[in-house]
């Protein structure tokens, strides 16, 4: 979890192929044409049935369209990207055009959704173990560590 263009998409794919572990990404499942979100309780729906398989990494943090207790509940580990609005925007700008949107919402997240996906977190993923990575040199640390935990591999 974590803010736009922190690096979700890109460290939960790095621990699937750490952990073997199959990777789900939000936005895709999410958006429908044109950019139209899910309706809250078809995405509610669509979680749930997500969060019922046996193992899974998902990615993503849709903001004030989330449904987000869904999954925090199912959720054994939970790794929040806290790295700043300045770089979050940098990678952002190097990616692709956002639109408007976007940056309202990437220079909103600090102060509008994060504290609600702390409090989300506090609230409904009592016994997951908690990640928050702060910076790029704490998500090579953590997969550095995610990946000695592993079994050698055959």
């Amino acid at each position: 979890m974590g803010p736009s263009a922190a690096g979700k998409s890109t460290l939960a794919v790095r621990l699937g192929d750490i952990t073997g572990l199959p990777v789900i990404e939000l936005d895709k499942l999410f958006w429908r044409p044109g950019l139209a979100p899910t309706l809250s309780g078809q995405w509610a729906a669509i979680q749930r049935e997500l969060a019922g398989q046996q193992s899974w990494i998902m990615d993503g943090d849709l903001g004030p369209y989330d449904v987000i207790d869904v999954r925090l509940q199912a959720a054994d580990t939970v790794v929040f990207l806290d790295f700043s609005p300045l770089r979050c925007a940098w990678r952002a700008i190097r990616r692709s055009r956002e639109r408007a949107d976007f940056w309202r919402w990437l220079f909103s997240y600090r102060r509008r959704s994060r504290p609600l996906l702390r409090q989300a977190i506090a609230a409904h993923a009592g016994d997951a173990g908690i990640h928050v990575l702060r910076t790029p040199r704490a998500v090579r640390r953590f997969l550095a560590e995610a990946a000695s935990c592993m079994p050698d591999q055959p």
